[in-house]
């Protein structure tokens, strides 16, 4: 009998072909109307290509998310008034994309985020207050956080905290993401995992944990997720 299993997603989706499919969905039917259309213009042989990059079963070729940001880049742009005859226009790439490590359990050391290189932008409506986005390697805080998604993230300067939030902090020597709860005193917080189902003997594997306020270094409130497709 054929074999009707159907072509499994690539093992690791790059960061700019997230991007890619990002600005696909935002300009599908604006600036192109249809994947035929795009394929041509991005000199892809086959319709097909395209579907397969959406549906996250083959990573885009750097060059031809090159072309295809170039080609489309008057849809990217956002307008703004000015008070002279001409119109002024500014490209927003989106905010910057890290490919640091960052578990929601909380096991790694990491460089220092302005040590790094951004691998990618993130592009999409609702963003443009975030500061930059992480991915999520980790189980910790499933089903909120999947393992491999993206998360846009907003730099809380006064440290201030909404208890039930979930935020994404460098506290000690880790960096994670964690539902912040009230804490028994005033000047700490409960660094709460979502995933509680994991169990190691009759103990929670991610198992809530106090911290002190003053210890927390950085604090950035999760904005949006960009979860992996399924399709």
């Amino acid at each position: 009998m054929e074999d009707q299993t159907k072509p499994s997603k690539v093992k690791r989706i790059r960061p700019e072909t997230l991007e890619f499919i990002i600005l696909y969905n935002q300009l599908r039917g604006k600036a192109f109307n249809g994947n035929g259309q795009l394929a041509e213009a991005l000199g892809f042989n086959s319709t097909s290509s395209i579907t397969e990059i959406i549906k996250s079963r083959q990573n885009i070729d750097p060059e031809k998310l090159k072309i295809f940001k170039e080609k489309y880049k008057d849809f990217l742009t956002i307008k703004k008034s000015s008070v002279s005859n001409s119109a002024a226009t500014h490209l927003f790439e989106g905010i910057p994309m890290y490919e640091v490590v960052v578990t929601a359990s909380g096991v790694v050391v990491y460089n220092d985020i302005n040590d790094a290189q951004p691998v990618g932008h993130m592009n999409f409506p609702g963003i443009e207050e975030c500061d930059f986005a992480l991915p999520v390697w980790g189980h910790s805080m499933y089903p909120y956080l999947e393992n491999g998604c993206w998360v846009a993230l907003k730099v809380i300067h006064d440290k201030k905290i909404l208890p039930g939030e979930v935020y994404y902090i460098e506290w000690g020597d880790y960096r994670m993401y964690k539902r912040l709860l009230a804490g028994d005193n005033d000047d700490e917080v409960i660094a709460h995992s979502d995933n509680s189902t994991e169990m190691i003997g009759n103990r929670l594997k991610y198992a809530p944990f106090v911290i002190k306020k003053d210890e927390i270094k950085k604090l950035c409130l999760v904005k949006d997720i960009h979860k992996k497709h399924n399709h």
